[in-house]
């Protein structure tokens, strides 16, 4: 009877040994990082609307710009990182924010960044005036197509220009616009178009 105990335990000893020797499951590899990607101008403001809230509750957009880094290349209407201008009539401070996907030179962080408060003169005193972020209907990439599509001969002649964006509100239309412009800034471009950012449709092309 003791043998046929012992030979009756002797496979599940085995298989109970077996089990605590045999390997771990080998973890997964983990996925490579995947590269820092542009933006568009909606999804940047979108991340750095709730800080100016946090910093004043009637906080509201005046300005929003693209900046150009070298370590992600910008792409028909997307950007690595975007400034935007808000301010405070309470206050009648401005403050500025940045959103960047990587960590870059000139103090861009990556994420959203706030700066300095600055005085602010009020509505009406500059080029452009706050608006409401409901206005904000078509994003920079939408914005780049209709430029784009009034812009083909220029584009031919200029393949390689830069593209910088601008999104205000100024007394030359009534309604929010987006600034397409081929070239490094306003001062040295000869050629940019406005498209209207609450409708979609072109509005000018200054030469």
């Amino acid at each position: 009877m003791r043998n046929l105990i012992a030979g009756s335990a002797l496979p599940l000893l085995l298989l109970l040994t077996a089990c605590s020797e045999s390997p771990k499951t080998a973890e997964k590899a983990k996925e490579p990082a995947k590269p820092a990607e542009p933006v568009t101008g909606r999804h940047a403001f979108q991340s750095m609307y709730p800080s100016a809230r946090g910093w004043a509750t009637d906080a509201m957009p005046l300005r929003m710009r693209d900046l150009r880094l070298t370590q992600v290349k910008s792409e028909k209407g997307k950007a690595p990182a975007w400034e935007a201008v808000f301010v405070s009539p309470s206050l009648g401070k401005s403050k500025t924010y940045t959103y960047s996907v990587v960590e870059a030179e000139g103090h861009l962080h990556q994420g959203t960044f706030a700066g300095p408060e600055e005085s602010w003169a009020g509505a009406g005193r500059g080029p452009s005036f706050p608006f409401e972020i409901a206005a904000i209907k078509i994003d920079s990439d939408q914005a780049y197509e209709t430029a784009a599509e009034k812009s083909a001969d220029y584009m031919k002649k200029y393949p390689d220009k830069p593209l910088s964006f601008i999104l205000e509100r100024t007394n030359r239309f009534p309604d929010l616009t987006w600034r397409v412009i081929w070239g490094e800034s306003v001062g040295t471009s000869n050629f940019s178009v406005l498209v209207d950012a609450s409708t979609g449709d072109y509005l000018q092309t200054l030469h």
